[in-house]
């Protein structure tokens, strides 16, 4: 009996000993890359701050919908320029490009498909090859993507074009609110698929903006040209929605870390829209209280020239340079160097529109979401838009003031840009 005992109490502590291996000090996992990260194309970094957010002037139409708040934002990045014209354009051509090698996949060659991954698996449902190029010309495969295009009876002077109702993103997100919840946060309480929400989006502009946006206005140039022709390629992208914008970052996220992933790398943070929290901070530049991106209080530089793309007077659109929206880094920088926050188009940002929001929000981060539903009245399908646009007097150019939009709605002033929440704490961390 006491030798069992024996055996029982020494048995542990050999097995303990047999698979622990080193020195017996804690030092960690090795054989982990070092981590270093790189500025993403486009982007600016933005290190952490503390600043007021809200109104730096007085509130003019007393609308009494944001109120002066001390607040801290983490480092991000962030897009220099709002989306260009071609970079969304980008988007919409790999969305039509999938389509196509899906259709040619299942009608024409496999080669359009891999079939299995890297360890010789197969794979259900196949993958897309992206490196079989598409003869859009070649008699087989015009024939088969012929249902790409707009049906004869619709089509104008008998242009073949992209049936653009057909250019629909398929994509995947996860509602990590809804899995903090404490109800769902037992341990095998909830399958994780629950909080992976699909949608299916058209991603092509609604290029009618131009028009209808105004009445007894003549824009139809505007409508006709303005996403496609190459002289607006450097402009900024309108006629986008808060849900689109969404999507086509959620795109960009996958297209990089895709790439990463692809290259032996390692993931980083998605790509995503600015809460109203870091969009003003970037828009403040580091100085704190100014009414507007270069400071302040006016709207002139001191050779008596507009610093920003608005309507500067009644019926005038012109004094400042601009007509409708220009090049995306037209007027001088911030001092954090991102381009046209205020005015050429104002920009959606993640947060849902309440006029209280800023009595409950939290300081650290601060960040009001709801995720309307198709039944929900259009109040809580507000998103918050900011920094003005080419059409809007210089009130709404100021770097507190906020107003909103409705999601499912798009506008010929309203652009976006992404931004992407650093690693770390801050640069040099890691060295």
């Amino acid at each position: 009996m006491k030798k069992l005992v024996f055996v029982i109490i020494v048995m542990p502590v050999i097995l303990w000993g047999c698979g622990s291996g080193g020195s017996g000090e804690l030092f960690g996992v090795q054989g982990r890359l070092p981590w270093f990260q790189p500025d993403p194309y486009g982007m600016l970094y933005l290190p952490m701050g503390a600043y007021h957010m809200g109104p730096s002037d007085q509130d003019v139409p007393y609308s009494q919908t944001a109120a002066a708040k001390p607040v801290s934002v983490q480092s991000f990045y962030m897009d220099q320029t709002e989306i260009t014209n071609n970079e969304y354009r980008q988007f919409v051509y790999w969305v039509r490009d999938s389509l196509a090698r899906r259709i040619l996949g299942e009608e024409v060659s496999d080669d359009y498909f891999h079939m299995v991954d890297a360890f010789d698996q197969e794979l259900d449902p196949p993958q897309l090859n992206w490196d079989e190029p598409i003869y859009w010309e070649e008699d087989e495969q015009r024939e088969a993507l012929d249902q790409m295009f707009l049906p004869e009876h619709e089509r104008f002077y008998r242009r073949k074009r992209i049936d653009t109702r057909k250019l629909n993103f398929e994509y995947y997100r996860i509602d990590l609110r809804a899995a903090a919840q404490k109800s769902n946060r037992e341990q095998g309480l909830k399958d994780r698929s629950v909080f992976i929400i699909k949608d299916i989006i058209g991603v092509y502009p609604d290029t009618l903006a131009w028009v209808h946006d105004f009445t007894y206005s003549f824009n139809e140039p505007m409508t006709r040209m303005y996403f496609w022709h190459p002289a607006y390629d450097n402009y900024p992208v309108v006629g986008v929605n808060w849900v689109q914008a969404r999507a086509f970052c959620i795109w960009r996220s996958e297209l990089l870390n895709s790439f990463l992933l692809s290259n032996g790398g390692t993931m980083v943070n998605d790509f995503r829209l600015p809460t109203e929290s870091e969009w003003e901070y970037a828009s403040r530049g580091g100085l704190d209280l100014s009414p507007y991106p270069w400071g302040g209080p006016y709207i002139r530089n001191s050779n008596g020239c507009f610093l920003a793309n608005f309507k500067p007077m009644r019926g005038n659109y012109i004094d400042d340079g601009g007509f409708h929206t220009v090049v995306v880094t037209s007027y001088s920088p911030n001092e954090f160097g991102l381009y046209c926050m205020s005015g050429n188009v104002a920009e959606w940002t993640s947060n849902a529109y309440d006029e209280s929001a800023y009595n409950f929000a939290h300081d650290l981060n601060q960040d009001y979401l709801y995720e309307a539903k198709d039944s929900d009245p259009p109040a809580l399908k507000r998103k918050v838009i900011r920094g003005g646009s080419w059409k809007d007097v210089m009130y709404y150019l100021q770097n507190g003031t906020r107003t909103y939009e409705y999601q499912d709605t798009a506008k010929s002033y309203i652009g976006f840009r992404s931004v992407m929440t650093y690693l770390g704490r801050a640069k040099g961390d890691e060295l």
